[in-house]
C-alpha cells in the first residue's frame, strides 16, 4: 500500500464527505473500510430476494436534500435523483392521522383548529429554510450569516419546551412530537425541539426525499467522485491501529470509542477521560419485511406517506422515548416506518416489496424486534402480518456488528443532550482535532451531529486543510464540465 497525504478510516457518508473535500484540493486520499462495501449508514442488501432491494439502516434523507454540502455536490447531477413522496411524513392516531404535506397550506388546512398555530410556527422557518439549516448544521463555532434565525429557533425552542408550541389538537401536537423523536433522547428538550423545527420545517421546504433506488447511490456518487480525483477506496480492511496507517493526515470517522481503540495510551490521559464519557444514547432495533402489498393503514392516506411515525399521542410518544432513555424495555415504543415504493414504485417488483421499520429501544437491548414493530404496525394497520412474506431483525445490541459506530444501537453515534450538542465530542474550541498531531475526528459524534448530511466529514476536512496544508479556500465539490457518472448494477436513472 502506497503512502497517502490523507488517511480515512470509515466510509459512511462523513468518512466519503471528509474524502471528497480533500482529493478535491489536490490531496492523494486512501479511505480504508472494514465492511465489503462503502456507505456505512448508506449500505444496502438484496435480504430475501435478488429483485427487492432493502436499505439496511437509513432510507429516507431530509438533510441530503438540503444540508450545504450535498447542495454542492449536486446528487442530481450525478444520477442520483431524490424522490418526494404523495406525503411528506404520516402519524397514525387511533380513529385518525395527522398528515404533513410539503404544502404547508394544505397541511395548516387538515390540522383544522391548529392550522393557523402550525402555520405562525413553521411558515418563518421555510422562509428562512437556508440560514436555519445552515445554523443547525454547522461546527456552532461562528455568528450564522442570517441574524434572525436565531431569535426565531430561540422563540420557538422556548414554545416547544413549554406548550407544544402552543398547539391544541392532539393531531397537531402529535405530529410535532414525532419529528422530535428522530433525536432519540429525552423528551421535550432543546435538542430536540430544535431537530423537530429543522425536520419539521423542512418537511414544507425542501421535503424529505428518499433516493431512487435506495440509499446506497449516495454513497455510490461519492466514492466515484474521489476516484475520478485519484483516491482510493480499500473495502473489507479493518485498521485496529493507527500506526498501520502510512499518512500523515488520518481522518477517523469512527465514535470516541473507537478512536480510544485505535490511539490508546498515545492520546493523553485528561483527554481519554474526556473521550471516556462521552455518553450513548438509546438504541435502534431494525426490522426489514418482505411483504406481498402495501401496508393496509386503517387510514388509507397514511399509505401515501413517505414517513411513518407510530407514537399514538403526544403523551404516549414523551412516555415511550423517556422510558427508553431511562433503559426501560417497554412493549410500546416509538417505531418509524418506511415502504419505499410508495416513493419509488420501481422498489416492488412482482408483487414483493420492501418495509423498512425502527423502534426505539434502550441501548443495548437484545429484543428481536419484528414481532415488538408488527405488533406496532398492526395497531393502525390490521392484517399486515398476513402480507408478510419474510422478516428479519437486528437487536440493538448486535447493530453495532454491522457498524461499530453504533455502539448498543445508538444509530446517532452518541447522545443528543444539550451538553453533547454543544461539546460534541469533548469540550474544545475545535471538536475535530484531537490531541494527535495530524488526527481528526470527522464522524456523527462531532457537530452537527447524526443524520446524512455529510458536515462532520466537510467541517472536518476544512480545519485540517486549513491546519495541516494551510489552504484556507475550500475546494469546489460541483460535478466538472464534462463529468459522466460512473454506472452501478443498482443505478437507475
Amino acid at each position: 500500500m502506497t503512502r497517502a497525504d490523507v488517511a480515512v478510516v470509515g466510509s459512511g457518508p462523513n468518512g466519503l464527505a471528509a474524502a471528497v473535500t480533500m482529493a478535491r484540493a489536490g490531496l492523494t486520499v486512501h479511505v480504508h473500510e472494514q465492511a465489503a462495501t462503502v456507505g456505512g449508514g448508506l449500505r444496502g442488501e438484496a435480504l430475501f430476494d435478488s429483485e427487492v432491494w432493502h436499505d439496511v439502516c437509513a432510507a429516507v434523507h431530509p438533510m441530503a436534500a438540503a444540508s450545504a454540502f450535498f447542495l454542492e455536490f449536486d446528487l442530481a447531477a450525478r444520477g442520483v435523483a431524490l424522490l418526494q413522496p404523495p406525503i411528506v411524513y404520516a402519524h397514525p392516531l387511533d380513529g385518525g392521522a395527522a398528515l404533513a404535506y410539503r404544502d404547508l397550506i394544505r397541511t395548516c388546512d387538515r390540522l383544522g383548529p391548529d392550522g393557523r398555530r402550525w402555520r405562525r410556527l413553521m411558515e418563518p422557518l421555510v422562509r428562512h429554510s437556508t440560514g436555519v439549516t445552515d445554523l443547525l448544521l454547522s461546527g456552532r463555532r461562528s455568528l450564522p450569516h442570517d441574524l434572525t434565525v436565531p431569535l426565531l429557533l430561540g422563540e420557538r425552542l422556548l414554545g416547544h419546551l413549554l406548550r407544544a408550541n402552543g398547539l391544541r389538537t392532539e393531531a397537531a401536537r402529535a405530529l410535532l412530537t414525532g419529528v422530535a423523536a428522530h433525536a432519540m433522547g429525552r423528551l421535550p428538550s432543546l435538542p430536540a425541539g430544535a431537530i423537530a423545527l429543522l425536520l419539521g420545517h423542512l418537511a414544507h421546504a425542501t421535503g424529505w426525499p428518499l433516493p431512487r433506488g435506495g440509499s446506497v447511490h449516495i454513497a455510490e456518487a461519492l466514492a466515484d467522485d474521489l476516484r475520478a480525483h485519484g483516491g482510493m477506496v480499500y473495502t473489507g480492511h479493518r485498521i485496529t491501529d493507527l500506526a498501520e496507517l502510512d499518512a500523515p493526515v488520518i481522518m477517523l470517522d469512527t465514535t470516541p470509542r473507537g478512536l480510544l481503540a485505535l490511539a490508546g495510551e498515545r492520546l493523553p490521559p485528561r483527554y481519554r477521560r474526556a473521550l471516556d464519557r462521552f455518553r450513548y444514547g438509546p438504541g435502534a432495533a431494525k426490522a426489514d419485511f418482505l411483504v406481498s402489498e402495501p401496508i393496509p393503514w386503517s387510514t388509507p392516506e397514511v399509505g401515501l406517506a413517505g414517513t411513518v411515525h407510530l407514537g399514538g399521542t403526544r403523551a404516549e410518544t414523551l412516555a415511550a422515548e423517556n422510558a427508553a432513555v431511562r433503559g426501560e424495555a417497554g412493549d410500546q415504543p416509538f417505531v418509524l416506518v418506511v415502504d419505499p415504493a410508495v416513493t419509488d414504485p420501481g422498489r416492488a417488483v412482482g408483487g414483493r416489496r420492501p418495509v423498512w421499520a425502527y423502534a426505539h429501544v434502550p441501548n443495548g437491548d437484545t429484543r428481536d424486534p419484528v414481532p415488538l414493530i408488527t405488533r406496532r404496525i398492526e395497531r393502525y394497520a390490521p392484517g399486515f402480518a398476513d402480507t408478510v412474506i419474510a422478516a428479519r431483525g437486528v437487536p440493538a445490541a448486535e447493530y453495532e456488528t454491522y457498524n461499530p459506530n453504533y455502539p448498543g444501537g445508538d444509530i446517532g453515534a452518541g447522545a443528543i443532550t444539550l451538553t453533547q450538542s454543544v461539546c460534541r465530542p469533548v469540550p474544545a474550541p475545535n471538536p475535530y482535532r484531537t490531541p494527535l498531531p495530524g488526527v481528526y475526528l470527522c464522524s456523527a459524534s462531532t457537530p452537527p451531529g447524526p443524520s446524512v448530511h455529510g458536515m462532520c466529514g466537510y467541517l472536518a476536512a476544512r480545519t485540517a486543510l486549513h491546519r495541516e496544508f494551510r489552504m484556507t479556500v475550500a475546494p469546489r465539490l460541483g460535478p466538472e464540465d464534462g463529468t459522466t457518472v460512473a454506472e452501478h448494477p443498482r443505478r437507475t436513472s
